[in-house]
């Protein structure tokens, strides 16, 4: 019975990492941003096969800073974090460190599953200790529900399919839908490449201009890598490019 239960336990432990199986172990992608007409800064995605209190993960590291001119008047560097459980494709664990001009923030979110809680706790600001919060199931973090995304096979997200998530964001859910409207021959350094083109519905006001002023371009094919991102900001426009990648498991399709 042991010999048994050793096999079942190294048989899930393998299933485990093809659950996300379109993410290739040290993958990167490094996006440029615009804000305008300026060339604003950077943002690099990295991904690394982990393992997290036991169970298969994947590291997933989201960092963000303002370059040129700019880093002279706005300086910005963010780092978020999660780690994704390969089974459920669900975040585990969740750090937003981020630093904007004078503002600071540093919150890490540990996440439990089995009975749709989280443990909310405030880094910089330690007087303010650890809460728990009640959470929904299935609920992802910033950086989670983009490789869940991600995750779907070209037959699970083609035109016309939407997907409803919940996602924390800092402290607090927000209600989201994806929606994929069509397909885009894009433009970049690399050459042409066919996207899927993605409209999130987002909460607007103080951030958006309206509800649906986010448009995200991933690959049309099994990577589903984001190619272009675009926001309408309350005040002026945001957009990332990709500007570089290694380590993609499946060769993208860029012609001339």
């Amino acid at each position: 019975m042991k010999k048994i239960f050793n096999f079942l336990t190294l048989f899930i432990f393998f299933l485990g990492f093809g659950q996300i199986d379109n993410i290739a172990d040290g993958e990167s992608i490094t996006l440029r941003i615009h804000y305008g007409f300026l060339n604003a800064g950077t943002a690099n995605l990295t991904a690394q096969k982990t393992i997290y209190k036991g169970v298969p993960h994947l590291h997933v590291k989201g960092t963000g800073q303002t370059t040129g001119a700019v880093k002279a008047f706005f300086k910005v560097e963010d780092l978020y974090e999660s780690y994704i459980n390969m089974n459920t494709e669900l975040p585990s664990f969740y750090i937003r460190n981020v630093r904007e001009g004078s503002y600071r923030q540093h919150l890490e979110t540990t996440f439990n599953h089995d009975n749709n809680t989280l443990v909310l706790t405030d880094r910089k600001t330690p007087a303010n200790g650890s809460k728990i919060i009640k959470s929904v199931k299935g609920v992802q973090d910033m950086l989670s529900c983009f490789y869940f995304l991600r995750s779907k096979s070209p037959a699970e997200l083609k035109v016309g399919t939407i997907i409803n998530m919940n996602v924390w964001i800092d402290d607090e859910m927000f209600p989201f839908q994806l929606k994929v409207t069509g397909t885009e021959n894009l433009d970049t350094k690399f050459g042409k490449i066919n996207c899927l083109k993605i409209i999130p519905s987002v909460k607007s006001g103080r951030v958006f201009k309206q509800k649906e002023g986010v448009t995200m371009w991933v690959s049309n094919d099994a990577n589903h890598i984001p190619i272009l991102l675009k926001a309408e900001l309350a005040v002026g426009s945001l957009k990332a490019s990709i500007d570089g990648f290694k380590n993609v498991k499946y060769p993208l399709k860029f012609t001339k």
